[in-house]
């Protein structure tokens, strides 16, 4: 676990806009006890300096086109009673991350299509190019505990690059939740990225990393991994399991 204040006085600025709506911002949703959640999923997003703005694009059509794929909206609404729950933002260095779509519950295809559109409309802004990993993590994971009652919390974290500023990755103690990455890389340099994944980022029993080759090859990846994060849940006097056998492969068509 990381000790100092200097860090904790970082992680309780970078969350203003994850744990409150900002200016500007639909409310975000809290947790209800009441209200049964399936999963609650945040998704953080590479833009640091390697990241040109023709990939930032291709990364945010690329998860708007992901949530429109058949399956994965299959997966999505498959149990109605108890709705997914989806975040998504941005980082790069220790002290940039930015919300792009609050908190929404995707209960319907008209809750879809307005999170799709919130990905779509945002637009690129100035940020530290280095690759500050462990700040992003803190900031999903505390984006993550406003929703405790959900059965599930999982940390979606995509990355081109090893941390390069800040603290070790590694040295998070980020208790409660799963993380899963997915790596963007030449397929000469996919398994050594996804090899520091497993070594530095990687939390839970059930975690896994998925590969882009470049990020032309975003979209395909990041189907394949909602669908590996919405179809497994723990068993638990929660809520049921639900398990699917025909979960796609790297080279398998998608519907």
């Amino acid at each position: 676990m990381i000790r100092g204040a200097r860090i904790l006085v970082l992680a309780a600025g970078l969350l203003a806009c994850a744990v409150a709506p900002c200016p500007g911002a639909a409310q975000a949703i809290g947790d209800d006890p009441g209200r049964a959640c399936r999963e609650a999923l945040a998704l953080g997003l590479d833009v640091s300096g390697s990241v040109d703005d023709g990939e930032y694009r291709l990364q945010l059509e690329g998860l708007a086109r992901a949530l429109d794929n058949p399956q994965v909206r299959e997966a999505l609404f498959a149990l109605p009673g108890a709705p997914v729950r989806l975040m998504v933002y941005e980082w790069s260095g220790p002290a940039d991350q930015r919300v792009l779509a609050p908190w929404s519950e995707i209960g319907s295809p008209a809750a879809l299509a307005a999170f799709q559109a919130r990905l779509r409309a945002a637009r690129r802004q100035p940020m530290d190019p280095s690759t500050a990993i462990a700040p992003a993590l803190l900031f999903g994971a505390e984006a993550l505990a406003r929703h405790p009652g959900c059965w599930r919390r999982v940390l979606d974290l995509s990355g081109d690059g090893r941390h390069n500023t800040g603290p070790v990755p590694r040295q998070l103690d980020l208790p409660g939740i799963t993380v899963n990455g997915l790596v963007i890389a030449r397929p000469d340099r996919i398994a050594e990225l996804s090899a520091y994944y497993r070594a530095h980022v990687l939390r839970g029993t059930d975690a896994f990393v998925e590969s882009a080759f470049g990020f032309r090859d975003f979209e395909q990846a990041m189907v394949r991994k909602l669908l590996k994060e919405l179809a497994i849940l723990p068993l638990s006097g929660d809520g049921p399991a639900l398990l699917r056998d025909d979960l796609p492969r790297r080279g398998e068509r998608l519907r």
